[in-house]
């Protein structure tokens, strides 16, 4: 098959992460696959380089504009299938298939945004799914939001694929030494904006005990830390930390192809979004054999077993409670997480089973 893959950009976000693994399964079993992004971020282009994926840029500031060119673009391309991920991108090609079109359409929701029924602009984004043939959603929440905002949409039209996890990529680090020079070291990969809650994760932090605060290390790898922010988030919480003095408990640094090699030096990985789709942060560290500490979004709680790691992510007491309970953990409680965390991970993160998903619909 000819596949074409659309998106935003190919910058390091979660929802980009996917689909370039989604593309690097496609040309591993075969299909000629291509991308398609109007945007210029090139975290993830090294990759689809070395898979001999072509990438196409469609940058056009002017929305109609791009759109006409994307269109002309897509209905041109001979394609057998089209996969896109993400409300613009999902729109876009939705448009281009009307009047009609010989290619399968798949559209990938990622995101349990609460705001969906809210809003009258994103509610019309998944009105237009109708004109897809399959929405494929990675946690049951987002589906439910979805058919929410939009009851003509069947339930045969919609799906549940969960993410994709490289298990050669984050099998657990046998050289792995914990709570290494005394510190347990908590990794969280997620860009700086106010959905990521870090307020919160410093409120938290504030209220633990002066013991506690000297055990612990907050190292966030985020893509937004040199003054290109997506919001006032990143650079008021560096006020708070000088503030609160809480330098010794944050480190930050830049998103970063070694997260996996990071996260398996981690004595725990951290996620404190207000919402998200299924996020990749909390499933590969499941199958890289750490403890999860996160806040009770999307799917979070069918994934994870201990209830203590789970806050609300409204609550800095919450959040300080969670990262208590986790400080508290001695060996053999850490290993019964880890061990109930990876078995889950083999079952439903499974890189040839969700590529053969996304293919049955494609094909």
């Amino acid at each position: 098959m000819k596949i074409l893959c659309v998106i935003d950009s190919l910058g390091s976000g979660g929802a980009q992460r996917q689909l370039v693994n989604m593309a690097v399964g496609f040309k591993e079993k075969g299909h000629n696959v291509l991308f398609l992004v109007y945007h210029s971020k090139n975290f993830f282009k090294e990759i689809l380089g070395e898979n001999n994926i072509s990438i196409y840029e469609i940058i056009e500031p002017n929305y109609f504009k791009r759109l006409i060119k994307m269109r002309h673009f897509i209905r041109n391309g001979r394609f057998d299938s089209v996969l896109s991920f993400l409300e613009g991108a999902n729109l876009i090609c939705e448009i281009t298939g009307l009047p009609w079109r010989k290619w399968k359409l798949v559209v990938g929701e990622r995101s349990a945004n609460p705001a969906i029924l809210k809003s009258i602009k994103l509610r019309a984004y998944r009105w237009s799914h109708l004109f897809a043939d399959h929405v494929v959603a990675n946690s049951f929440e987002n589906i439910k939001i979805v058919r929410k905002s939009n009851p003509l949409l069947s339930t045969k039209k919609c799906h549940v694929i969960y993410n994709i996890v490289d298990f050669e990529k984050w099998k657990p680090d046998e050289n792995y030494i914990p709570l290494k020079d005394g510190k347990f070291k908590i990794v969280v990969a997620a860009s700086h904006r106010y959905l990521k809650n870090l307020k919160n994760v410093i409120l938290g932090v504030n209220l633990l005990t002066d013991e506690e605060k000297n055990k612990l290390i907050i190292e966030w790898y985020g893509d937004n830390i040199e003054g290109d922010y997506f919001d006032k988030s990143y650079p008021e919480a560096l006020e708070l930390i000088e503030k609160l003095k809480l330098q010794n408990q944050f480190r930050f640094y830049p998103a970063t192809y070694e997260l996996p090699t990071i996260v398996k030096k981690a004595d725990a990985v951290g996620l404190f979004s207000f919402y998200e789709g299924l996020p990749n942060a909390v499933c590969e560290a499941m199958f890289a054999g750490k403890p999860v500490i996160v806040t009770n979004i999307s799917d979070v709680p069918l994934l994870i077993n201990d209830e203590k790691l789970i806050c609300d992510p409204e609550s800095p007491d919450s959040v300080k409670n969670a990262f208590s309970y986790l400080l508290s953990c001695n060996s053999p409680k850490i290993n019964k997480i880890v061990e109930e965390n990876r078995k889950k991970a083999l079952a439903l993160f499974n890189k040839e089973k969700i590529i053969n998903q996304y293919i049955e619909l494609i094909k």
